[in-house]
């Protein structure tokens, strides 16, 4: 039998299975992460407010949470200028690896469903590794996977990599 999930966003009385779970995220992803960069997170999720976290936990029959988080979503507001809307951007999102396959995710994605449609959102996107199939193919039952490429620009000093611009 598969257990039921409540998703809401994580209090702040709950930094520890909160670092656990992204903890676990950094590593599944090889980043590094020290605990000075999990509480420059936690000052985003619950002080800046420029990161929504919700999490996952297991219920009873009676709505009643068992135990300490297994899932994490990592989630903001963006605006589409082209398009003239708000969207949702999930950030990261994780599952303990002995919680998947369990219905975290699927309670994880209906509850950023339900946000976006609250929150008037047009879109809720997200990328992903793409050597991640267990993800994606959870992904591909909530979302079409689109046809766009992403870059990342590092911001850099060394002018020598960029086109000169004559000062008029």
């Amino acid at each position: 039998m598969t257990p039921d999930w409540k998703v809401r966003t994580v209090g702040e009385d709950e930094y520890e299975p909160w670092s656990t779970l992204f903890r676990g995220y950094c590593d599944f992803y090889a980043w590094p992460t020290s605990d000075e960069h999990q509480r420059q997170i936690w000052s985003w999720i619950h002080v800046e407010r420029r990161v929504e976290a919700l999490v996952a936990i297991e219920i009873d029959d009676d709505g009643n949470e068992l135990g300490v988080p297994r899932g994490l979503a990592h989630l903001r507001e963006w605006v589409r200028p082209l398009r003239g809307v708000v969207a949702g951007y999930l950030d990261d999102l994780f599952v303990d690896p002995g919680c998947r396959g369990l219905g975290a995710v699927e309670a994880l994605f209906a509850e950023m469903n339900r946000l976006a449609l609250q929150r008037n959102w047009s879109v809720v996107r997200w990328t992903t590794a793409v050597d991640n199939f267990r993800a994606q193919g959870a992904y591909d039952k909530v979302a079409t996977r689109t046809s766009w490429v992403t870059y990342d620009m590092t911001p850099t000093s060394d002018d020598s990599s960029r086109p000169r611009v004559a000062a008029t």
